[in-house]
């Protein structure tokens, strides 16, 4: 029998509220009220490039606030204080990127924009702070907090319900827990998940009706394991005619996600579990910022290059560049450009030994380059070109993949974005030679935290980090 869905409304939905269009309207004046006041200000008139300037900006912003859920949480004031700062700094770093490609910087007084960017965000956190603490006191006089079960007893389950108590705005109260039929609760990790003061467990799923009309309960969350899952369908019919909210939340934290997600097509609710986070505007707006950074990193480090470009040709007899096959993003190899730092010499069929401190057939400049890094600048080729990125997990000689991926079974996940010149793990010290698999086994987990938190403004923290970090007891 072939699928249909009921009515044309879509499966998955995106919550709203008109509490959030307030917010984003307020914001919205507040910028355009500002710029206003300073465009006419500084230039005594409102001139068409500044108004395209005003247009810009919103539009800029409407992206980057979603891109940092400004309008979608709401946890600790301080928090938001510093997801709105990102997502400020992110609009504006991102115009000035977009005046740099279309040759229009000139045009803008930098006073007037470093104001607007000052005031602007000031005026945001302001609105911000007054808006949450009005709706709080609003929203605890008109209604009072819904009562909550939670089925399930895993670490996601205990997690849900530290989420929800200590974030007033969800307007939810946990009464308790409610056991699966088949958890047990040294396996869930209840102990390690608890809290002294958590809600107590109140009976199994046989109970979860007779419990609903005891405690006049409004909503249930059902975190069920995967091996649980099959008690899905039958906890969903007994409790269908409750009146209550039902939420579902499978828990597949026990994999090893890569840049998780929900999405839909056409209305089918899906749930991604591994994906590149580099897709349509945000592989345009990583490839934007390589470019242009590349460039001009490429024209303060030219005289580099060529003195240590020199100083390896009459160190030792030789090429200067050292090329070598590695993998890539999606796995794709491509030959990476290195300054040579040993002596030339011939590999064994088949192995590649990695380069250990005191190595002999390091050169003598080739230990200093090493050391300081420089005989990784020539990947910046590598950037321009589109086979790395500026910021990245370290492309591993393929015969080093070879070999981690039988010892590491999530290894290849680090393959989910573009190879970097610097990345998470260098920043960390994560780097060198790996004398045990534990090492490489800590570059993985910094790789993969990296693909799953990335953004332009983490890309910006390491590429900074990494000026500090440019020579390391880690490298030789």
């Amino acid at each position: 029998m072939a699928y249909r869905q009921s009515g044309s409304k879509t499966l998955l939905q995106r919550r709203s509220s008109f509490s959030n269009i307030i917010q984003q309207l307020l914001d919205g004046a507040a910028v355009i009220g500002i710029a206003w006041g300073l465009i006419v200000r500084h230039m005594g008139a409102l001139y068409s490039p500044y108004i395209n300037l005003i247009l810009v900006l919103l539009v800029v912003m409407a992206l980057t606030y979603d891109r940092f859920a400004i309008y979608r949480s709401n946890g600790h004031a301080v928090d938001k204080a510093l997801n709105l700062l990102k997502a400020w700094t992110l609009t504006f770093f991102i115009l000035v990127v977009l005046a740099f490609l279309t040759k229009q910087s000139e045009i803008y007084s930098r006073n007037l924009i470093a104001q607007l960017y000052i005031a602007g965000f000031i005026a945001q956190l302001v609105i911000h702070m007054l808006f949450r603490l009005v709706y709080k006191n609003i929203v605890r006089h008109a209604q009072q907090n819904e009562k909550v079960l939670i089925v399930g007893q895993s670490r996601l389950a205990y997690y849900l319900q530290h989420r929800i108590s200590d974030n007033p705005w969800v307007g939810e109260q946990v009464i308790g827990f409610v056991k699966l039929l088949d958890e047990d609760n040294k396996a869930s990790g209840r102990k390690a998940a608890g809290r002294k003061n958590d809600p107590a467990v109140l009976g199994d799923v046989n109970d979860l009706a007779a419990l609903i009309d005891q405690h006049d309960i409004s909503t249930i969350y059902i975190v069920t394991p995967l091996k649980s899952s099959i008690e899905l369908e039958k906890i969903y019919m007994d409790v269908i005619d409750k009146h209550v909210a039902i939420h579902w939340i499978p828990d597949i934290f026990a994999l090893r996600l890569v840049n998780h997600s929900v999405k839909e097509i056409s209305g089918i609710p899906v749930l991604t579990l591994s994906e590149t986070p580099l897709i349509g505007m945000r592989l345009l707006l990583k490839s934007v910022v390589d470019k242009v950074l590349s460039v001009l990193i490429l024209l303060m480090i030219f005289p580099i290059l060529i003195a240590v470009a020199i100083a390896v040709k009459l160190d030792s007899p030789g090429p200067v560049f050292f090329r070598q096959n590695r993998a890539g993003w999606s796995g794709k190899s491509f030959k990476i450009w290195k300054f040579r730092s040993m002596y030339v010499h011939q590999e064994e069929p088949g192995k590649l030994k990695q380069a250990t401190k005191g190595d002999s057939r390091i050169t003598r400049v080739g230990a200093f380059i090493r050391k300081t890094s420089l005989d990784e600048l020539p990947q910046i080729f590598n950037v321009l070109t589109g086979d790395m990125s500026l910021v990245g997990p370290r492309p591993h000689a393929v015969q080093h993949d070879k070999e981690y991926s039988q010892r590491i079974f999530d290894y290849f996940a680090r393959h989910h974005i573009k190879p970097g010149i610097t990345g998470l793990a260098q920043v960390r010290g994560l780097r060198g030679e790996t004398v045990d698999i534990e090492q490489m086994v800590q570059r993985i987990e910094s790789d993969i935290e990296y693909i799953n938190n990335w953004s332009i403004w983490l890309d910006i923290s390491i590429l900074f980090r990494t000026v500090f970090a440019f020579t390391g007891k880690g490298a030789y």
